[in-house]
């Protein structure tokens, strides 16, 4: 129970703290602040906001989530998840309509927090998580082209689905930049190669810094940050947004949307935290957590946020144990945003381009995805095809709900497949002498047994029990049946209906404990009589011998 209760961890934490983890902490969260800053920026872009709004989200929603979360180290901000969500809700309701998604899926979080359903993520299905953030990988990467390239579009091109950014990226391919391809590259370069040689220092900076230094220095014609976007320093203001039906009506999925992936992303994220510190977080304030931050975040200008695990394992390597470090890292990116913005104008955008390719690379989990297509059941592998085509295809809203449908159905077929209703064979003893071990019962009593869980789709299977003329009890052993639902109670109660007619009673051997109390709730053990209810299949016999003779 301690780890379900709805206590922010930064309070119990503070019990027992020391100024040697305060030190620890501190250190921690400037280092993360700084990897966190030109990510922030980059997803920001690859969100279709400004700059500033990356900055803005993480330090407001950092901030109220590492202070209100469940999780000792989470570090929360902008992700690479929600890039292609924000958008296309940018691109077809506005700042406005962003906000108000953002602030819906806050209010969702908070109710699942209180309701304490942090532990029903868990029925989300690997492949479908898998197949939804390989597809955003692709969307991400694809949408990163142009900037990459130094494509230019014509005026007016529409480039809202990753289908119409393939689309304009093929057709104006002959506009490629070589300049913006030589500093995208050597941006690439030293991210992949950096790590190699320093994990102190995100190499994210590093490129920023180089590719600042190669535009600026060999005055190449190549689109930067200030090109494109009005730089800000100023920090976060309150913002009241449009609370009208209309709009509410409008984003109302977007924010559903947005809620499950943060309460996916970020409780896989205190998952694996909880794993490299051997601690356990708290599920449902977590997503409390979760909701306030995006709500704040919201209204003070930011996009949607979520726990980072990329962010979050670096806080841990680097001594983090308590939300004291995510708070300073939030402290630490205020400074950032009032001191250094400006200098935000000078980064080069194919080097934008290039951090997101690693982001995307790092998300995309293909090893996952080929061992998953070549070990998984069949249906797996259509569910995580199909998600991962739907969410590069269309959208993650589409993917999600389909991939869902088909999960479910694939997995109530697979139920069904497991459920039958077999029959007891009749043997003669002097003819099958074999058959001397089983059990013996009289020539007017026929045994089936159930195996498997009994519901709607595979209720229509006990029309294989069937009888002779001479057949004057059946017995139905339950043994294997874990649970019964309303469609299987009606097919059993016709069942029984059907046996009245003929004057066959029916008689039930170990029936287990939810389809007994369902029998008892619907009236079906009145009707057959409790007696006809037997715990062994010796007892079930017997009382069927009994009734054969009166």
């Amino acid at each position: 129970m301690h780890r379900d209760k709805i206590k922010p961890m930064l309070f119990s934490t503070l019990k027992n703290y020391s100024g040697k983890q305060l030190t620890t902490d501190i250190i921690s969260g400037i280092i993360v602040a700084v990897i966190a800053l030109p990510l922030s920026i980059a997803l920001a872009l690859a969100s279709g906001v400004g700059p500033e709004e990356g900055l803005y989200t993480a330090i407001i929603a950092g901030f109220i989530i590492s202070f209100l979360g469940g999780s000792r180290v989470q570090i929360a901000g902008p992700t690479a998840a929600f890039a292609t969500i924000v958008a296309g809700i940018v691109a077809k309701n506005g700042m406005e309509g962003l906000m108000m998604a953002t602030i819906i899926a806050g209010i969702i979080l908070i109710i699942m927090g209180l309701c304490r359903l942090g532990t029903l993520i868990k029925f989300i299905p690997f492949t479908i998580t898998t197949g939804f953030t390989a597809g955003i990988a692709v969307t991400i990467l694809i949408g990163q082209l142009k900037d990459f390239f130094g494509l230019v579009y014509p005026k007016g091109t529409v480039t809202i689905e990753t289908t119409e950014k393939v689309e304009a990226f093929a057709r104006n391919l002959k506009t490629v930049n070589p300049y913006a391809l030589l500093v995208g590259g050597i941006s690439l370069v030293i991210l992949i190669v950096w790590p190699k040689i320093s994990e102190k220092i995100p190499g994210s900076l590093i490129a920023v810094i180089a590719g600042i230094l190669i535009v600026n220095f060999s005055n190449m014609n190549v689109n930067t940050i200030g090109d494109l976007y009005t730089i800000s320093n100023s920090l976060p203001t309150f913002h009241t947004p449009d609370f009208s039906m209309g709009t509410i009506r409008s984003v109302l999925s977007d924010g559903f949307t947005i809620a499950i992936l943060a309460s996916i992303e970020s409780l896989l994220s205190c998952v694996v935290a909880d794993s490299m510190i051997n601690s356990h977080h708290r599920s449902n304030m977590e997503l409390i957590a979760q909701g306030c931050g995006n709500i704040g975040s919201a209204l003070f200008g930011g996009i949607p946020a979520t726990g980072a695990i990329a962010r979050t394992a670096a806080n841990i390597k680097n001594g983090g144990r308590t939300p004291i470090a995510g708070i300073v890292h939030a402290i630490v990116l205020v400074l950032v945003l009032v001191i250094l913005m400006p200098y935000a104008a000078l980064i080069p955008m194919p080097t934008i381009a290039a951090i997101l390719f690693v982001v995307a690379y790092n998300m995309c989990q293909w090893r996952t995805f080929v061992t998953l297509c070549k070990a998984a059941p069949k249906s797996d592998i259509l569910v995580l095809v199909a998600t991962f085509g739907l969410t590069v295809v269309f959208d993650l809203v589409v993917a999600i709900e389909i991939g869902m449908v088909l999960a479910v159905l694939l997995f109530l077929k697979r139920m069904s497949d497991e459920s039958q209703v077999k029959g007891w064979k009749y043997y003669d003893p002097e003819e099958d002498p074999d058959g001397m071990d089983l059990m013996p019962i009289p020539k007017q009593v026929r045994v089936f047994e159930i195996s498997g869980p009994m519901f709607f789709g595979d209720a229509e299977q006990l029309a294989a029990i069937d009888f002779k003329d001479f057949t004057k009890v059946i017995i139905i052993r339950m043994r294997g049946v874990p649970a019964i639902d309303a469609t299987a109670m009606r097919s059993l109660r016709l069942c029984f209906e059907r046996c009245q007619k003929q004057g066959i009673a029916l008689v039930f051997s170990h029936v287990n404990e939810q389809p007994m109390n369902t029998m008892k709730k619907s009236g079906f053990i009145d009707k057959v009589g409790k007696e006809n209810f037997q715990p062994h299949i010796e007892d079930a016999i017997a009382r069927a011998t009994k009734l054969c003779e009166e």
